[in-house]
């Protein structure tokens, strides 16, 4: 007999753990991505045959903590796009990565607060994590690795900046 009473597991909320478990995993997988040069360049690039190409900008350096951006560079010259855009930070000493953001301007906006439900936050911070942990996943499928990664000669802002002035003067 069914009972429409007794959940199924589909509509079942991400526990605190599960979500704990992704960020371990994002943590490794980031490991697989970020060469020791990252310890002295704050712009990294990947290339690899068939995918765009990959930046990881560090945004900020902290003894334990290390805030990052990753994503794609589409296009060239002014039709440059980044996505996804996804912000990370990097808890060295806990072996813990998440996604706080896949969008620029959310990057350093306030994802929690004591009068924001929790159940909210952890969904939100559930699909932010997974949907870096699968990106991730793609990405060192695709060849992007220690290996690949090295330092870039401009940063993103540097680039921003440099379009900026190149539009300015046409």
């Amino acid at each position: 007999m069914v009972s429409f009473s007794q959940p199924n597991g589909l509509r079942k909320q991400p526990a605190l753990k599960a979500l704990q478990e992704v960020q371990e995993e994002i943590y490794r997988q980031l490991h697989l991505l970020l060469p020791d040069a990252m310890t002295y360049h704050d712009s990294l690039v990947s290339r690899v045959a068939g995918s765009p190409e990959l930046r990881l900008e560090v945004i900020e350096r902290h003894p334990y903590t290390t805030f990052m951006r990753l994503t794609y560079r589409f296009g060239a010259h002014d039709d440059r796009t980044y996505a996804p855009d996804a912000h990370i930070r990097f808890y060295h000493d806990a072996h813990l990565a998440e996604a706080t953001s896949f969008n620029t301007g959310q990057g350093c906006t306030r994802t929690a607060h004591p009068s924001y439900p929790a159940k909210q936050l952890l969904q939100r911070a559930w699909r932010r994590n997974r949907a870096l942990d699968r990106w991730l996943d793609y990405l060192l499928r695709q060849g992007h690795s220690v290996v690949t990664m090295k330092p870039a000669r401009r940063s993103i802002q540097e680039w921003a900046a440099e379009s900026t002035v190149l539009a300015g003067t046409g």
